[in-house]
């Protein structure tokens, strides 16, 4: 691996998220000592490290929501963790966009749950008062307990919520569609405030939604909110392949990785899209030290500190089966593909049988970052193993995983990304002032338009 600092000024750049976790992505980060245990529920926390990732030029930071707990259904499990507790992403970001100026805000809302009129206007709304910053990550509902907040025992079947998510898409790109970008006249001789043949009302009438509009919420800088999907899944690929321009996903080997990166690039080119308009950015949680046996024991610290009543059941959630009555010395037993979170889940099943995994040995390895790739190394060591992910076709980033905030994202930002830049790979300074400009994708031109 080179570590030359002579590159062209035009070579392809990393594009970075920040996967923020209130406390850090380590399950059991909020019992480290240096952790503040309430930051789940502290905007101060929040808005203290998102300015840090602006001023490490990160090109967003992103949020995984689910309306429910995440993990096992179980207070004995809900108890060991903050799984239970999290602000309303939508809220949380829009109240970040006035502490920031640069870096993108990119949050979740379900299409399981959720009407798309609402949808549409929430991310409309956060992209105007963030001047063009704002993302939706476009998700169908995982956990289970979630069906249980909104009058169902269960999800509906997950083909099925993949083909309502597609139309639920539509609707809200048609919303965003609204209005032309030139529709604003402000005009107070004449008393005309914008040209209303420039205002489009959608009058979409579907298998699911029947909505008329028009959206109450004009054009952004960036003309709409970036869309950002994390399916793994056939059905997720594919609606990552029609509809998402950043698709984050969960890659533990570099050729399977590289065979996903491959798919998807060619499932959005046969939706006539260019295979660029659509970023594809692993999860990795960097565990950084000073030599790779610090940076060890900084992990293994963390580790010792997962009850094993919680490893248990993350585990079990994931891969769709309890193993509290299994022996946790054998091997993972088969379970049918779940209704939820089958791209994770099939990743989990590769791991163990791969590697020869008892369920203890898969707890270790997955449980502690929910199944992403975990790095431990120096800041040299990390960063060559990004870049060979990265320049072989692998992926064009990562969603970046703190081990813990805001110590392990001060790692990340002062040790890793000047690392990065010293291999003109990562960018010293904001290319535009939108997202979409930063991550180099093209400006959406309406369907009036086209």
């Amino acid at each position: 691996m080179t570590h030359s600092s002579h590159r062209p000024h035009n070579r392809r750049m990393m594009r970075l998220g920040l996967f923020m976790h209130g406390e850090g992505h380590h399950v059991a980060a909020w019992r480290d000592p240096d952790v503040d245990a309430r930051a789940t529920q502290s905007f101060a926390h929040y808005a203290n490290a998102t300015q840090l990732a602006e001023q490490g030029c990160f090109d967003m930071v992103f949020n995984a929501d689910s309306q429910s707990t995440f993990g096992p259904d179980d207070i004995d499990a809900w108890k060991r963790t903050t799984a239970a507790v999290k602000l309303e992403p939508i809220t949380l970001f829009s109240a970040l966009a006035v502490v920031t100026k640069r870096i993108g805000l990119v949050c979740t809302s379900s299409t399981t749950y959720n009407d798309p009129f609402h949808v549409a206007r929430f991310f409309a709304s956060m992209d105007r008062l963030s001047n063009g910053r704002a993302g939706w990550n476009l998700v169908t509902s995982s956990a289970a307990s979630e069906a249980y907040n909104f009058s169902y025992d269960e999800h509906v079947p997950h083909a099925e919520r993949y083909v309502r998510a597609r139309e639920f898409a539509e609707v809200v790109f048609g919303l965003w569609d609204s209005w032309d970008e030139d529709v604003y006249l402000g005009d107070k001789a004449s008393g005309l405030y914008f040209d209303p043949a420039k205002l489009h009302t959608l009058h979409h009438k579907g298998r699911y939604f029947k909505v008329r509009g028009p959206l109450t919420v004009m054009r952004s800088e960036q003309a709409r909110p970036i869309v950002v999907q994390a399916g793994q899944s056939e059905d997720g690929r594919d609606l990552a392949a029609a509809t998402a321009e950043v698709l984050f996903t969960v890659q533990q080997d570099m050729q399977q990785a590289q065979a996903f990166y491959a798919d998807v690039k060619r499932r959005a080119a046969a939706y006539g899209r260019s295979s660029e308009g659509i970023l594809v950015l692993p999860g990795v949680l960097p565990v950084i030290g000073r030599t790779e046996r610090e940076a060890r024991e900084k992990f293994a610290a963390l580790q010792r500190l997962i009850h094993p009543e919680l490893g248990i059941g993350v585990l079990s959630e994931i891969v769709n089966i309890d193993l509290s009555k299994f022996d946790l010395d054998g091997p993972l037993p088969d379970a049918p593909l779940t209704n939820r979170q089958q791209g994770r889940q099939q990743v989990v099943y590769e791991m163990a049988r791969k590697e020869n995994l008892s369920i203890r040995k898969l707890i270790e390895r997955t449980v502690g970052a929910r199944a992403h790739r975990i790095v431990c190394g120096t800041a040299p060591q990390i960063a060559d193993t990004l870049e060979e992910w990265f320049a072989s076709g692998a992926c064009d980033g990562f969603n970046v995983l703190p081990l813990t905030i805001p110590a392990g994202l001060q790692d990340i930002v002062n040790e890793l990304l000047p690392e990065l830049r010293r291999r003109g790979l990562f960018r010293t300074e904001y290319e535009g002032r939108t997202l979409r400009e930063n991550l180099g994708l093209p400006r959406p031109v309406s369907r009036y338009a086209r």
